[in-house]
């Protein structure tokens, strides 16, 4: 099992979420395309937000994920 699992991510990503509101994740879908997609990043030259050991950027991809340094956005939201 890998870890953090993607329970684990998707409580930190919608840890800023309000009671009530909208989760930003509610899918392991959500959180296996935005670590995958931030990995392509580091792949094409992309500097890590973290310092870690590890140098596979999909493991760099969930650590940003879940030290907070990597924040999914919602559909709603217009930033980049």
């Amino acid at each position: 099992m890998l870890h953090p699992s993607y329970s684990d991510l998707m409580k930190v990503v919608n840890a800023d979420v309000e009671e009530g509101e909208t989760p930003i994740v509610n899918s392991r879908y959500s959180i296996v395309y935005a670590t995958a997609k931030r990995a392509r990043q580091i792949t094409d030259g992309a500097e890590p937000l973290i310092a870690i050991k590890d140098r596979k950027p999909l493991s760099i991809a969930v650590e940003e994920l879940n030290s907070g340094e990597l924040k999914i956005l919602g559909q709603d939201d217009d930033e980049d």
